[in-house]
């Protein structure tokens, strides 16, 4: 299958706003590469730097890339990130640059950037290529995510998943809205969730899903099917989990809170700064609570209740905090 590089170079202080922007075309995740990080790297001879020649020019402006399929529906898509793009800087939608790629093309390009990560209290995603030692208590997500991005790296993965480690106890039925590569699925039956659904409107979404919760050993818990939010989706849930955008998190929720059982959770991230009060006002109008906001650089996750039974406390505060990563 072929794929789309679409690369734009852009001053480091819109890296931020930009990755926001592709994350909203459907990328869901970006490859950033600042010239004056790989300088800085190779001149001070860091032990993590490949050979690359001559150190580059520090002065050259950071390149944001991200992919997108090569199909009919690419056009609409590009059309819609240079739209927004141009709300960053009107300069940037024209300076965007296409590359088509072969999907194990891609997958060599990202094996160079991706590597083990600790999230949450005791989860760890790593690569099926990298081995890492055995640790009491650790839950180990075997994750290569393809085409469909998710693999921990992201703050709206990373977020979805802590909150998972907080509301999963056992037993539960959880429904995964847009699981990518199956990552929150995959977390939710290893913490202990009694049954997953995960749905994705994408096709390669639901082929990578299925891959990579069968290379977890999890086929018996976790069912991948092809759909459209939760379109036919009839079984209430006691966790839904959506890591997606702003906009299809609010079509969402009216079916989500139907099916949420009395006391169940409703975790949404993916939303950028600028539309966080406007979810955090849907995710009330569809009757539920919001008991927790978690808060990453330019993102925000929400973690709600469903008023009703199952051990619900609905005097509980609103508590909001923010998560910071020295790397980033």
């Amino acid at each position: 299958m072929k794929w789309m590089e679409i690369s734009v170079a852009v001053r480091r202080e819109d890296i931020e706003a930009v990755c926001a922007v592709y994350d909203e075309a459907g990328t869901g995740g970006v490859v950033i590469e600042d010239p004056a990080l790989i300088y800085d790297l190779v001149a001070g001879g860091s032990s993590e730097t490949v050979a690359v020649g001559a150190p580059p020019d520090p002065g050259s402006p950071p390149v944001v890339k991200g992919y997108l399929p090569a199909d009919g529906l690419f056009p609409e898509k590009l059309e819609g990130l240079r739209r927004g793009l141009s709300l960053v800087d009107p300069e940037y939608a024209g300076r965007v640059t296409l590359e088509e790629i072969e999907e194990s093309s891609w997958m060599d390009r990202w094996r160079e950037y991706y590597r083990p990560v600790r999230i949450g209290r005791k989860l760890l995603v790593k690569p099926s290529w990298l081995p890492v030692e055995p640790e009491d208590g650790l839950l180990v997500i075997e994750m290569d995510p393809g085409m469909a991005f998710g693999c921990g790296t992201h703050p709206t993965t990373a977020m979805c998943m802590t909150l998972l480690e907080e509301v999963i106890g056992g037993g539960e039925a959880v429904l995964d809205v847009g699981t990518g590569s199956g990552i929150l699925s995959i977390t939710a039956a290893g913490l202990g969730a009694a049954s997953v659904l995960a749905v994705d409107s994408d096709p390669v979404a639901v082929r990578v899903a299925r891959e990579n919760v069968e290379a977890n050993g999890m086929t018996h818990l976790i069912a991948v099917r092809e759909g459209d939010l939760l379109e036919g989706v009839r079984t209430p849930a006691d966790v839904i989990a959506a890591n997606i955008t702003a906009d299809v998190i609010i079509r969402l929720l009216p079916s989500a809170a139907a099916l949420l059982k009395g006391g169940g959770k409703f975790i949404a991230s993916g939303v950028i700064a600028g539309r966080r009060e406007e979810v955090a006002g849907a995710i009330k109008e569809a009757g539920l609570e919001i008991i927790k906001t978690v808060l990453d650089g330019e993102w925000a996750a929400f973690l709600a209740i469903k008023p009703g039974h199952r051990g619900q406390n609905t005097g509980d505060r609103i508590r909001s905090f923010e998560i910071r990563h020295p790397c980033r």
